[in-house]
């Protein structure tokens, strides 16, 4: 199964080069959840500090200022430290 891929701080013409601006922002309070991905997710956050843990896999923190993508089909449990904020696309 593909990996999570993370861009830690990305500069400001990569973002805007991704059309990450344009995308629709999601918000969520700290909390916990199982998540399955239907489509492959490219997010940018905002805000907010996460921890993913991939079913058999290891544990990933990503939070403000990291551009990610989460593979199709990667099943996972969120878990929320700060609130998060960010932008998202499917693919």
């Amino acid at each position: 199964m593909k990996k999570i891929e993370i861009r830690r701080n990305p500069d400001e013409k990569t973002l805007e080069s991704t059309g990450v601006f344009q995308w629709p922002v999601w918000t969520k309070e700290v909390s916990e959840f199982p998540w399955t991905y239907d489509a492959a997710e490219t997010c940018y956050f905002i805000e907010g500090e996460v921890t993913v843990t991939p079913e058999d896999g290891e544990p990933v923190s990503v939070g403000k200022g990291d551009l990610v993508t989460f593979p199709q089909g990667m099943s996972c449990t969120w878990k929320i430290h700060k609130n998060v904020k960010k932008r998202y696309r499917f693919e």
